[in-house]
């Protein structure tokens, strides 16, 4: 599936239609990475969620979705991995590796290693790429970039989630976790089996 960006737009010409200017059609132009341009028309809900310079991959119903780049932190330690629940949102008390947003001038190893910090209060070494995982969620397409890591200093401290735990490769469907972080469990079970 090919990632979008918007570079232009206008409103379709139709001289006659009396609509209000989010429902008329808007011809949405984009660039995919490999250089191919394409159109979409949009309007209503969907017109106000786009934006010129984003990244957006186009869902199975036609639809755009704002391309979301986060990182994921496979934190192994005696043969468990370490997982986080969420405290916050819409995905509140769902169970994640974690992790959080690369920005613009950050490599991914360099985002998990703030993330981790700004989250758990550790510092970690990235020790290995582990897996990518992608999932539509209703608003937005998840790009995850998941990485086997170590704790290299500190006591693991809770600042965003509600609770912790440490688990084996036989407790990894004990919890509820979250959907895009159920595609990264056979890897995490494989990488604990072989610990």
């Amino acid at each position: 599936m090919d990632t979008y960006t918007v570079i232009g737009g206008q409103f379709v010409n139709d001289s006659e239609s009396e609509d209000s200017p989010a429902d008329k059609p808007f011809r949405v132009s984009l660039e995919s990475e490999s250089g191919e341009n394409r159109e979409i028309i949009l309007s209503g809900d969907d017109l106000n969620k786009v934006k010129i310079g984003k990244k957006y991959r186009i869902a199975e119903d036609g639809t755009l979705r704002r391309v979301v780049h986060v990182v994921a932190a496979v934190i192994c330690k005696d043969g468990k991995v370490f997982a986080t629940q969420r405290g916050y949102g819409e995905w509140k008390d769902h169970w994640e590796f974690p992790g959080g947003k690369v920005e613009k001038s950050e490599t991914p190893e360099n985002a998990l290693i703030r993330e981790i910090r700004e989250e758990l209060t550790v510092s970690i070494r990235v020790d290995r790429y582990l897996t990518t995982v992608e999932y539509d969620y209703p608003e937005f397409h998840l790009v995850m970039d998941c990485y086997v890591c170590s704790v290299t200093d500190g006591k693991l401290t809770l600042l965003e989630h509600e609770a912790a735990r440490w688990l084996s490769a036989e407790k990894l469907e004990s919890i509820d976790w979250l959907p895009a972080d159920v595609l990264v469990l056979s890897s995490v079970r494989d990488l604990l089996r072989k610990r």
